[in-house]
C-alpha cells in the first residue's frame, strides 16, 4: 500500500518520520534553530541579546513534532487526504500547495507567537499541522460530498462538513485560549493560505480574472 502512494505524499511521510527519529536520537539543542521562534530578542550567554528566529524556520518547523501522538495524527491525515489530492493535481502542484500552507501557517503563527512573547510567553512552534489543515481544506473543496470517518468520535460525515467543523472549532479554541500549547491560529493560517491558493488557481474571488471582451 505504501509503495502505491503518490510520490510527494510518500516522500513527506518518510521525511517526517526520519526527522522524528533524529529528534529521538540527537540532543534537543540540535533542533532549536529549526523550530519556529517569535520575532523577539532573548538574552544570550554573553550577556547581550539575540533573535532566535531565522527565515528557514517558516518551513523547517513543519517537519518537527513534539511526540509520537503529534506525529501519528498529522501523518494519518496526510496519508488519508494527501494521496487523493496529489492524484488529481499531480506532484508539482501538490508540493507547491503543501509548502504554501506550511509557510502561510508559519507566518500567521509568527504574528501570534510574537505578540505572546511580548507579553512574557516565549515558546517555539513545531508540527506539520498547518500543512495538514491546508490539505484537509483542499479535500473538502475538491470532494465535498465524500464520506469520511472520524477516529474520535467514530462517526461518518461529509468532507465539507468536517472542514467547516474543524475550522470553526479551531477558531473558537484560538480565540478563547482553550487547549493551550496548540497552535490553533497556525492551523487556521494553513487553511486560509490553502484556500487563497486554490481560489487563485480557479480564478475565483478574490482573484477573479477579467474575461476578454
Amino acid at each position: 500500500m505504501f509503495n502505491q502512494l503518490p510520490p510527494i505524499t510518500r516522500a513527506l511521510l518518510i521525511c517526517n518520520g526520519l526527522v522524528f527519529l533524529f529528534q529521538q536520537l540527537l540532543p534537543p539543542q540540535t533542533f532549536v534553530g529549526f523550530a519556529l521562534w517569535p520575532l523577539v530578542d532573548v538574552p544570550d550567554r554573553f550577556g547581550g541579546t539575540e533573535m532566535l528566529f531565522l527565515p528557514w524556520q517558516l518551513l523547517t518547523y513543519g517537519f518537527l513534532h513534539g511526540g509520537i501522538g503529534h506525529l501519528f495524527f498529522n501523518m494519518l491525515a496526510l496519508l488519508m487526504f494527501g494521496g487523493p489530492i496529489e492524484q488529481v493535481w499531480g506532484p508539482r502542484r501538490f508540493l507547491l500547495y503543501y509548502v504554501v500552507c506550511v509557510v502561510g501557517a508559519g507566518l500567521v503563527q509568527l504574528v501570534v507567537a510574537t505578540m505572546a512573547a511580548r507579553n512574557g510567553e516565549l515558546y517555539p512552534t513545531i508540527g506539520a499541522s498547518g500543512g495538514v489543515f491546508g490539505i484537509l481544506l483542499a479535500y473538502g473543496m475538491m470532494f465535498p460530498h465524500h464520506r469520511v470517518m472520524l477516529l474520535i468520535p467514530p462517526i461518518p460525515m461529509k468532507a465539507r462538513t468536517l472542514v467547516i467543523a474543524y475550522g470553526a472549532l479551531e477558531l473558537l479554541m484560538g480565540v478563547t485560549g482553550t487547549q493551550s500549547g496548540v497552535a490553533h491560529f497556525a492551523h487556521l493560517g494553513g487553511m486560509l493560505f490553502g484556500f487563497l491558493l486554490i481560489q487563485y488557481w480557479r480564478g475565483r474571488p478574490p482573484f477573479s480574472r477579467s474575461r476578454p471582451r
